[in-house]
Parts: C-alpha cells; structure tokens; sequence
C-alpha cells in the first residue's frame, strides 16, 4: 500500500463536510468511553480507547466546529450492570456523549439507561454514539432518538455475506457457531434465512451457540464441526472467542472456510497465521489495504501504538459529531442529536448518511480474504506477513435493510 505523503491534517480536512461557521469555539466536549479494560476482551477494550484517543487528538487540531474533545475511560466489564454504573459516574461528571460497542448486550442497556435519564433529567441530556454493538434491534424494535450506530447491524452484513456466498459453488453443508447472547443469536437466525432465501440447496448442518468471553479451549466444538462434514464455518464471534476457535480449528487441521464478521482484530490474525490462507473471509465497512485516509490513518497508529487500527468507525463517529455540532452551532445534546439525523458526511470509506428513520449509518461494505501480503495489499496485520484482502464491494443499498423503529423525537 502507498501512503499519501501529504500531513495527515491535511488529509483529515479534506474528509470533512465543509466547515461551517465556527460554533462554540474552544470548549471542551467530555466524551465517555464505556467498554471492557479487564476480562479476556481486556485487549481489545485497549485498542480502542487508544483508537478514541488518537482520532479526538487529530481532530482537536482541526475540526469544522473548533471544539476540543476530551475522552474519559470507563471500564464497564462487559456487563450489562456494570454499563449502567458506568453511565451514571459519567453524568455525575457533566458528560453529555457516551461511545461504546463492544457487546450488544451493554449497548441494550445503555439505551434503556439514557432514555430513562433523559426523560427524567431534562437540559442534562446524553447521546450515544454506538460503534460496534450490532443487534438490530437497537436500530429496530429498541430504537432510540438518543442513540446512533457507525457500525452496520448484523443484518446488513449478513445481506451482504450471504449475496456473496449464493455466487460460492464450493459452499454445501454450513455450521454456525456463535456467542450466547443478542449479537450471537441475531447471526443465527440471519444467516439461516439469509441462506434460504438464496442458496436453499445448503444445508446447515450445525448451530452452537457458547458462552461469551468465558471459553478458553473450543476443541470439542471444532470436534463438532469436523464431525458434521461441515465445509463452511460462519460465526460472528469477536475478540479472545474467535482466536481461541480458529486456533482450535488449525490444530484440528479443520479445512473448512470460515466466514466472519471479525475475523481482522482481537489476535485472530496471529491464531489465523499461513495455516488459514485463502480460508477465511471477513465482511465488514472497510478493509486494511483500502489506501487514503484510512490507510494513513493505519500507518500513523501503528507508528505510534505498534497495534492496528481496526475499528474505523470510531473516526466516523468523531467526524460526523463535530459535524453535528458545527452545523447545530452548539454542543447542547438535544440540538446535536438533530443535527445527526440525516447527517451526510464523509468519511474514510466514503460518503455516508445516517438514516433518520432509525440513527443507522448507510456505507458501503467489503468482503475481504486472508492471503500473504502482496505488491496491491501491502498492509502486514499483526506482523504475521498476511493481510485481508478486498474480494468484493457492495454499495451502501445492496447490504441496506427495512427498519421496523417507531422514532419518538422530543417535543
């Protein structure tokens, strides 16, 4: 991959909407981070408070509202509870926007939270700003106009997944295995219907469903799928369960494919290495060699953290908040949460909207496979000399799906 050799300043400008006039010039906008900093997803929680971290200090040098972001740290344990005492210490400390996205289940909370504390707190409204929590019925039957989603939901990428298997003549009998809560379920039951809709000749031949972020050895599941004379594998699990699983599966010496929905970060690469070449394939709204800004913005994280910078949405969410915020021309919760609503932006993977209808970011989505590093995907994850490279692009309205939300706006 080439970098642009132009400031990556420069290059942020560029990606923004164009700079209104300068609205609340200088002041500080808290942001609270609520995800796991203990636990077996520790890991990944750390990389992505450092990817905050990173983009709030690009933009605090140049963003169209001229505002300053400062990102506090809140260690939620991955639970549920621990989400909402979480949530509380932040609005005990005057925050006014929360990010988070690692587990469906805190988000579910979170929303449930913010709205009760919206409704009983008026003038100290929260927003949240979800990255990576992808059940779909946060954008759906749990829609909230308090809450807004960067990542595309479990739906869409199964759309988008399952267009691109019905062209794949070598898949036939697919297992599904995936972590015991919303997110899990919701991959389940898409990719069943998905697969019916489209290819009715595959046969599933298993659905697992195991305990989230509590396994540490999956061999008896990939006992189970080798039993199964499964050939394809899909499972949307994340973090320590799907680099615990792939291992398994490579001292197994499972053949299968693997179709995932995170197959780039959490140390799955490393457990992946050369053993799964041209095996596993991962869908998601960008890519590690798409070049640009993202690519400048790779190359930048890993010279200053030595880790990747896989979660891209956490930018999108920052770009489109100072967006907000400049066109609202205040930082007030309730104006910025209007401003949102339809916001057209653009970002690292190009011109994106969120919908009004149901706060759901619309972006287009890649299919990318795991391969060696080559003279086009230069890009070396993990330091493993492999790469995801891109298969296959859908715009925006080939993954987009119907929303069920019944918004309630402020009167």
């Amino acid at each position: 991959m080439r970098f642009p050799h132009r400031p990556l300043a420069v290059l942020i400008a560029a990606s923004l909407a164009s700079a209104a006039a300068f609205a609340q010039k200088g002041e500080t906008v808290k942001i609270a981070w609520i995800d796991p900093l203990s636990g077996l997803m520790a890991s990944v929680g750390q990389n992505q408070l450092k990817s905050y971290q990173f983009v709030a200090e690009k933009l605090n040098a140049s963003n169209p509202a001229g505002v300053k972001f400062e990102i506090i740290s809140i260690d939620n344990k991955l639970s549920p509870a621990e989400s909402l005492n979480a949530l509380k210490s932040a609005a005990d400390q005057g925050v006014r926007y929360v990010v988070q996205g690692l587990g469906s289940g805190a988000a579910l909370a979170l929303v449930d939270g913010i709205n009760k504390h919206n409704e009983r707190n008026p003038g100290k409204e929260l927003v949240f700003l979800n990255y990576a929590a992808v059940d779909p019925d946060l954008t759906n039957s749990k829609c909230s106009y308090w809450h807004f989603r960067y990542d595309a939901d479990t739906s869409m990428k199964m759309e988008a997944l399952t267009t691109f298997i019905k062209e794949q003549a070598d898949v036939k009998k697919v297992y599904l295995i995936n972590q015991n809560y919303a997110h899990g379920h919701q991959v389940s039951k898409y990719a069943k219907s998905g697969l019916a809709r489209k290819r009715p000749d595959v046969q599933v031949v298993g659905d697992d469903l195991h305990p989230l972020a509590q396994v540490r050895d999956f061999a008896p599941y990939v006992a189970k799928i080798k039993a199964s004379g499964a050939d394809t594998v899909i499972t949307g699990n994340w973090g320590s369960d799907l680099a615990l699983l792939v291992k398994a599966a490579n001292d197994a010496g499972l053949t299968a494919k693997f179709y995932t929905y995170y197959g780039n970060f959490g140390g799955t690469p490393t457990a992946l290495g050369k053993a799964a070449d041209g095996r596993v394939f991962q869908i998601g709204y960008g890519h590690y060699n798409m070049g640009g800004l993202y690519g400048t913005l790779l190359a930048d994280f890993k010279k200053r953290f030595n880790d990747d910078f896989y979660s891209a949405a956490v930018y999108s969410v920052m770009v489109s908040l100072s967006d907000a915020i400049a066109k609202a021309k205040s930082t007030d919760p309730v104006k910025v949460a209007a401003a949102l609503e339809g916001l057209k932006f653009k970002t690292f993977n190009g011109d994106v909207e969120m919908r009004k209808s149901d706060h759901q970011l619309q972006q287009p989505l890649y299919i990318a496979k795991w391969q060696p590093v080559d003279a086009k995907n230069t890009y070396d994850v993990e330091k493993t000399g492999m790469t995801f490279a891109p298969v296959k692009a859908y715009d925006a309205y080939v993954s987009s799906t119907p929303t069920s939300c019944q918004m309630k706006r402020p009167s």
